[in-house]
């Protein structure tokens, strides 16, 4: 079983999350025999916290909680408040679960975070296009492996930009191996493009599933 440990604080950009957490927490379009996700928030303390669109997360679990091996999944959404120091030590916690094979993904201001750690100076990556993380992080010397493009997926890191939410969700559910493969470009492709035939597509992958 996975466990999918969604790092929450205070301004978290709601909307980036929204694709790959549903996905995940529902098991909807889940393939016959995929693993098991548990999905649980983490964050500093159990102190609520309030999304930049206003609604409040109870955290399940403290950043002390969270296991590291290869079953575990981070997921680091943007925000304003990543230079806060007290959010250092989930940026200490994802370079373990990086050394120990687990999945490590970050969108938006988190790829900042992970810039000022170096954890981006040797792997490709991608932010919020091109000289983003050298305005934002000084500490960057990860240019030459910057990719210029929505998401980018370096085996088990996945960063993306603000933009690139659906193509990250879509990155992290890949690496998860929880979907059918043309459930899974029936998905990406019907939420990519709103076109109809692609949600009849997806609904057939399901059918012939069972």
């Amino acid at each position: 079983m996975f466990t999918v440990y969604v790092y929450v604080l205070d301004t978290l950009a709601d909307w980036e999350l929204g694709y790959v957490t549903a996905e995940l927490s529902s098991g909807r379009f889940f393939r016959k025999g995929a693993p098991e996700v548990s999905v649980k928030t983490v964050a500093v303390s159990k102190d609520p916290i309030k999304t930049m669109g206003g609604l409040t997360i109870v955290p399940d679990c403290t950043i002390d909680d969270v296991v590291v091996n290869e079953k575990s999944v981070l997921l680091l959404p943007g925000a304003n408040t990543w230079d806060n120091p007290k959010h250092g030590a989930i940026i200490e916690k994802a370079g373990e679960l990086l050394s120990a094979g687990a999945v490590v993904c970050a969108i938006c201001g988190a790829t900042v975070a992970l810039a000022n750690a170096g954890l981006l100076d040797q792997r490709p990556h991608t932010s919020n296009g091109a000289g983003y993380l050298e305005m934002a992080s000084p500490a960057y010397k990860g240019q030459k492996f910057f990719v210029d493009t929505p998401s980018v997926a370096d085996h088990k890191l996945i960063t993306a930009s603000s933009t690139g939410a659906l193509l990250w969700a879509k990155q992290i559910i890949e690496q998860l191996d929880v979907f059918q493969h043309n459930t899974l470009e029936a998905w990406y492709a019907y939420f990519s493009t709103g076109e109809v035939q692609h949600f009849f597509t997806l609904m057939q992958t399901l059918s012939e599933s069972k």
